[in-house]
């Protein structure tokens, strides 16, 4: 039997199948759209990127939260078992040491629910991906 989200109008083979009715235009819609479980995680870590990029422009980009100046700076977005952070593939280089608990790959943070939020390792790695990436 097929089930027909009530909100977009689309089909799947589930009945409450997750997913995207339409892509979120703000953070504040992608945020709105993920579980409730995961939102105030997602508030903490959208809050901690305010804070560290005063001047970064709020934008949606790839589908996900962004913080841009002249460029995407940094991502970030829910998974099913983790908050990703996205600075791109030289800062979690550069912060290798500073990652080494958490699962990466070029350009990936991967932080699973369960564990704290690391908010001085993610201030940290936004504030390098603004000097690094930022243009005026």
């Amino acid at each position: 039997m097929k089930w027909i989200c009530p909100k977009c109008g689309r089909e799947f083979s589930r009945a409450e199948q997750p997913h995207y009715c339409g892509k979120p235009q703000t953070i504040d819609e992608y945020i709105a759209s993920q579980d409730e479980k995961l939102q105030p995680r997602l508030k903490e870590v959208r809050e901690i990127l305010r804070n560290a990029l005063p001047d970064a422009e709020e934008r949606m980009s790839w589908s996900m939260p962004t913080y841009w100046k002249g460029r995407n700076l940094i991502h970030f977005a829910a998974s099913k078992k983790h908050l990703g952070i996205y600075p791109g593939g030289e800062a979690t280089t550069v912060f290798a040491e500073d990652l080494r608990q958490y699962d990466v790959s070029k350009g990936t943070i991967r932080i699973p629910y369960e564990q704290p939020l690391p908010e001085q390792l993610i201030r940290k790695i936004a504030v390098w991906c603004y000097g690094q990436y930022s243009k005026l």
